[in-house]
């Protein structure tokens, strides 16, 4: 059976099978010892599922089926607000919080929409590394190659759709934490613009970066959980037809130092989209550039992260993982008059990259530049530090300039993860969900 959203519902409306058994079936690769479960999911919600999934079923036979997710398993981040439990993120500094009164909107918006919650998925402490390691909780093993980081900072909810843990994984991007697991783990990430979906209920990482987004096994999976979490219609947008298409290919910075293996998945996956008529325009961006000079002095993380942690890092600094600790503190540096300029840098940015990209239906270019590294290459500091910034290097600006992004999955089976991004404009996510499901269906080819 195919484990899609929509191959799901069709098995459960002929009655081919019941969300009880895709959730225990589900359970049981989490409690699985030749999986990563142990480390993918902090809290599992075992007996809760099961009541929710026998719940569904009940309300299927009944002819109620709420929305698409009705009945199949999800799993949420550790950052976002579960009633009745404390909320992490993935630190030992929280794990005895007092805990949420209620559940975050997003978290709410899944449970009506019938969506079973798994559990609580492993992250980088306080969301704040590409690279997905977690010393406190483990660092669980990409899918396709488990020696390698499921990247981050939503680790486990990658490796939890990766390995048929959940269907769908909810995930948070501030500069890839959706995009960046999803390459690395086979499968597809979304990153919506910002504001269509609240982050209330979420612990952040950077006020003015943070969005939320779905990872899953397909295009369509992705769209109608995003449509769930914003609060519309849970329907993914028809494909556009592939030919004609104008696709802008970034080059320049995006692809300097590409590894072999991601250069040569790109390029497949281009000669296959021309192939089937998309008209591939390469072109030079300068946004790319221009992020790293107006985020000289830190950036809106280091800054809004420091503003959150500063009194919790007084009091437990000791506790928090080293390398997440020394980035926050970077903050500490950036003055009143940094921040207004960055503000206003950013202002900029958009207003010239809303101009370059206008001509065009989406920007392609890899959704990391590097194969996940392997965790054991991440035990010097240094060596942490350079490749969490290669990790990041291509998806952070388009938190900047407030895009709605998509990662899909390009690599061949047995090989480590590559992906493909896909940038579309401010605001226009529907549009972009057409032309990715277009995308994919012609790589499929």
């Amino acid at each position: 059976m195919s484990w899609t959203v929509a191959a799901l519902q069709t098995a459960l409306k002929a009655g081919k099978t019941t969300s009880e058994k895709l959730v225990g079936e589900a359970l049981e690769r989490i409690a699985d010892p030749k999986l990563e479960g142990a480390k993918v999911f902090i809290k599992v919600h075992r007996e809760a599922a099961l009541e929710a999934a026998k719940a569904s079923d009940r309300m299927r036979a009944r002819g109620s089926v709420p929305s698409p997710l009705a009945g199949l398993p999800v799993s949420i981040k550790d950052l976002l607000d579960i009633a009745g439990e404390p909320t992490p993120a993935g630190s030992v500094v929280l794990a005895d919080a007092p805990p949420a009164n209620v559940d975050a909107p997003v978290v709410a918006r899944l449970r009506a929409a019938g969506a079973v919650i798994m559990g609580r998925t492993n992250m980088t402490e306080f969301a704040y590394s590409g690279i997905g390691a977690n010393p406190h909780y483990g660092t669980p093993g990409s899918p396709p190659d488990r020696s390698r980081v499921p990247g981050g900072s939503s680790a486990g909810a990658g490796v939890s759709v990766g390995d048929r843990m959940a269907v769908i994984g909810i995930g948070t991007d501030t500069g890839g934490s959706t995009r960046i697991p999803a390459a690395f783990c086979g499968t597809v990430g979304w990153k919506p613009t910002a504001k269509r979906v609240p982050t209330d209920g979420c612990v952040p990482l950077s006020w003015a970066l943070d969005s939320i987004g779905p990872l899953g096994p397909s295009v369509a999976c992705c769209a109608v959980a995003d449509a769930i979490i914003a609060g519309e219609a849970p329907v993914a947008p028809a494909a556009l037809p592939i030919a004609g298409l104008r696709l802008a290919v970034a080059t320049g910075f995006p692809l300097e130092g590409l590894d072999p293996a991601v250069a040569a998945a790109f390029e497949a996956a281009l000669k296959a989209l021309s192939a089937a008529g998309a008209k591939l325009i390469e072109t030079p961006f300068a946004f790319f550039r221009r992020f790293l000079e107006a985020n000289a002095t830190g950036g809106f993380a280091a800054a809004e992260a420091f503003a959150w942690h500063r009194q919790l890092l007084a009091r437990d600094g000791n506790r928090y993982d080293p390398r997440v600790r020394v980035r926050i503190e970077r903050g500490a540096a950036i003055s009143a008059a940094d921040y207004i300029d960055l503000i206003e840098a950013r202002k900029a940015v958009i207003t010239e990259t809303d101009a370059a990209t206008a001509p065009f239906d989406a920007v392609l270019l890899p959704t990391v530049p590097i194969l996940a590294p392997r965790i054991a290459d991440l035990t010097r500091d240094e060596d942490f530090g350079r490749l969490n910034a290669l990790t990041l290097r291509n998806t952070a600006p388009v938190n900047f300039i407030d895009r709605c992004a998509i990662s899909l999955p390009i690599h061949g089976p047995g090989e480590a993860g590559v992906g493909l991004m896909l940038i579309g404009e401010h605001g226009a996510d529907k549009r972009l969900f057409a032309v990715a499901q277009a995308v994919e269906a012609a790589l499929a080819r």
